[in-house]
């Protein structure tokens, strides 16, 4: 749980750092990538930490997912609630 919470906060600080910076336009959305990795200071550093962030959040989920499934928590009605809400 805690995990997942350190990697979305990574996911949206790192994102909106992409994002200041990145031009959503067909004809230059490549050009303003290759931008950031070249021009913006420590830009190819955000663009890594984002890529790798996201795979860790999935990864996360499976650990999170698995754990459950292994101590059988989704057996427990409270348990089962209390990640829902």
């Amino acid at each position: 749980g805690s995990m997942l919470l350190t990697c979305s906060a990574l996911q949206i600080i790192t994102g909106f750092f992409l994002a200041i910076h990145y031009t959503a336009n067909i004809n230059l959305a490549f050009s303003s990538i290759i931008h950031i990795t070249r021009d913006v200071p420590y830009g190819w550093i955000m663009q890594n930490t984002h890529a790798i962030g996201a795979s860790m959040f999935f990864i996360c989920i499976y650990i999170h997912i698995a754990r459950g499934l292994y101590y059988g928590s989704y057996l427990n009605k409270e348990v089962w609630l209390s990640g829902t809400t």
